[in-house]
């Protein structure tokens, strides 16, 4: 129980934080949006709030499953613009293409990270950990 707690609470930082530098910074998450993509600040900042939304929904027993499907939702919908910017990196030969191929994994990662707490609320993610 106790590591179903930090989990928890490791990703709600996670996503709480993550909607912040959104909101605060997102001239940094520019060269990320694919050029495909209308109004690139407008879904920057619409990203950061629905991230923030999310964490606080995670802490809410009764919000928690929802919330973890609308974490699996926004990952699966950003990966293209994560594969637009590892496609960047490499045709630039940036110094930190690693980091754009790690992230594609992490993504997977991070899914079934989050599909730990898509169980209704009486159901115990830790069992699962």
């Amino acid at each position: 129980a106790m590591l179903s707690k930090v989990a928890l609470y490791g990703m709600v930082f996670i996503y709480g934080a993550a909607g912040v530098v959104h909101l605060v910074h997102p001239e940094a998450y520019l060269p990320v949006m694919p050029p495909y993509l209308p109004y690139h600040m407008e879904l920057i900042y619409l990203s950061g709030v629905i991230e923030l939304l999310l964490a606080v929904c995670l802490l809410i027993p009764s919000l928690r499953a929802l919330a973890a499907w609308g974490v699996i939702l926004l990952l699966i919908a950003v990966t293209p613009a994560h594969i637009h910017h590892l496609q960047d990196y490499y045709s630039k030969d940036h110094p930190y293409l690693w980091a754009t191929i790690l992230r594609l994994p992490m993504q997977v990662v991070l899914i079934w990270w989050a599909w730990l707490y898509t169980k209704p609320a009486k159901a115990k993610a830790s069992k699962l950990l």
